[in-house]
């Protein structure tokens, strides 16, 4: 019985797996090599938000089990943010600052992401926002490539069944 009392929910396994998704796409060779993405701790943060944003957006207004399984994606993001920081050597008393500077770009990107997809089909807010965040203090050739990546990747969810999402199943457009 105490198994079944501490057992996750369905939402929370779902959500776990679709971080898990969000990762693996992150971690892409090509994201690195081809589109010359930093393999920094700053270009990691980058390319794993814009990942789990879009899973984020896929899951927005699609109904309350939806919301749940986002925000258990949103919670294990958070959970490996933590993680890391620890990892690195952050001291506990300077955990908790650090998160709440990543919680902030986090949900800086949130609102420069819908901005910049409101705007389409002009693509230059979206290859600006690349260039501002992906390479802040680089040349960026590979910017408008990349915003196209961010766009078929972003198609790709969509065409994803909801009822798959909602099972943490995703498929990512290959590249």
């Amino acid at each position: 019985m105490l198994k079944s009392l501490f057992k996750p929910r369905a939402t929370q396994l779902a959500g776990r797996a679709l971080y898990s998704r969000a990762v693996a796409q992150a971690r892409t060779p090509a994201l690195y090599e081809t589109y010359g993405i930093a393999d920094t701790p700053e270009g990691r943060f980058e390319t794993y938000s814009l990942h789990v944003y879009l899973v984020l957006e896929r899951l927005k207004d699609q109904g309350a089990q939806a919301a749940e399984t986002a925000q258990a994606a949103f919670d294990a993001y958070v959970q490996s943010l933590d993680d890391a920081l620890r990892e690195m050597g952050v001291g506990d008393l300077s955990v908790g600052k650090k998160m709440r500077k990543l919680g902030e770009a986090f949900y800086g990107r949130i609102q420069s992401y819908e901005t910049a997809f409101k705007a389409l089909p002009d693509r230059e807010p979206l290859t600006a926002l690349v260039i501002r965040t992906i390479y802040p203090d680089e040349p960026a050739p590979q910017a408008a490539k990349l915003a196209d990546y961010v766009l078929r990747q972003r198609q790709a969810l969509a065409g994803n069944a909801l009822e798959s999402v909602l099972a943490g199943e995703l498929n990512w457009s290959p590249e």
